[in-house]
């Protein structure tokens, strides 16, 4: 059978074969999203991965969510964000990841009211580099107590 890219992504992370792994939370895989159209965008993948949050129950879904609220207050930390979206996605990949994305204050009218992928959609974003990301992502960790 074959995965589906957020499947593939968690067998790396669990691998420690996916550069882009920020960390190991309670409940899935924190990492730096493809690309960057604002500083500091990253999803959290579930793991186990399930195709929803519908499909978390009790704990594992306060989990799920703690996390990505727990994530949102390192990026705000972090990044001197004014707020943080929370888009949980498993539609064209049935399995939960949600986008946790810093939004700014200078991020221009035309964009700053809608969601990541609407907002940017067709503007170059520069994509992830180790290199350029690398102390933003160790500032999170430490933020985070993580590990990756």
């Amino acid at each position: 059978m074959t995965k589906n890219v957020i499947q593939q992504r968690v067998e790396w992370a669990r691998e420690g074969k996916f550069p882009q792994v920020i960390g190991r939370m309670p409940s899935g895989w924190l990492i730096v999203a493809d690309t960057q159209p604002v500083q500091g965008y990253c999803q959290l993948l579930s793991d186990p991965i399930v195709p929803s949050l519908n499909d978390l129950h009790g704990q594992e879904r306060m989990q799920y969510l703690a996390d990505c609220v727990t994530i949102g207050d390192a990026l705000l930390k972090a990044t001197g964000a004014t707020r943080i979206n929370y888009e949980a996605w498993c539609n064209q990949e049935p399995s939960l990841h949600t986008h946790i994305v810093p939004r700014y204050q200078t991020e221009a009218d035309s964009v700053k009211t809608k969601p990541i992928c609407v907002g940017y959609a067709g503007i170059s974003a520069r994509p992830f580099a180790l290199e350029q990301d690398a102390a933003f992502m160790e500032e999170i960790r430490k933020l985070l107590n993580i590990q990756p």
